[in-house]
């Protein structure tokens, strides 16, 4: 049987995002430098392989992510934060800087399940809309699944605002 996968679209108001919130000591969120991208690849994989939304699809999504994560580490308008506890990468986000990008959070906060629930993706996503802001950038957008925990929960957060996205839906096989 085959599932559509519907998506959202959010938007935000970058000169709405209120001051970045301190992050608990020993961790820091900063720029992905290059030695950091086998981490980073492991943070984003890891994130959506034991997601319980995502995992049963992992086989036909896993293109598209890495698809994601070669344009968007190669390109010269995108950037990467790592979140780090001490030396240990735990999660990421990945923006891209061009204002006319549909998806500037592409992929978007991604944070390892055992630190998850402690407000880290909330603090990547606001350290990403202060990214984009600091680019130049009026409004951020980010696509996510509709219904998803980051679609009910997370981008709504800072004034995102939700609209259906109009692409090729994809398709994924489920047992019935």
């Amino acid at each position: 049987m085959m599932k559509v996968i519907n998506w959202v679209q959010f938007s935000w108001d970058l000169a709405a995002v209120p001051a970045e919130t301190a992050l608990p000591e020993h961790y820091e969120i900063t720029a992905a430098a290059a030695d950091d991208e086998k981490e980073l690849r492991k943070v984003v994989s890891s994130s959506f392989s034991l997601d319980p939304d995502w995992n049963s699809m992992m086989h036909q999504i896993t293109p598209t992510i890495d698809g994601w994560l070669a344009e968007a580490l190669e390109s010269e308008t995108n950037v990467g934060l790592v979140l780090r506890h001490g030396t240990r990468i735990i999660g990421s986000s990945v923006l891209a800087l061009d204002p006319a990008a549909a998806n500037h959070l592409s992929p978007g906060p991604c944070v390892l399940m055992e630190y998850r629930n402690r407000g880290f993706g909330t603090r990547l996503l606001e350290r990403s809309l202060h990214t984009l802001r600091n680019a130049g950038l009026a409004r951020g957008v980010g696509i996510a699944k509709e219904n998803s925990p980051v679609a009910k929960f997370l981008y709504p957060k800072f004034g995102g605002t939700a609209a259906p996205y109009e692409s090729t839906p994809l398709l994924t096989s489920v047992d019935a």
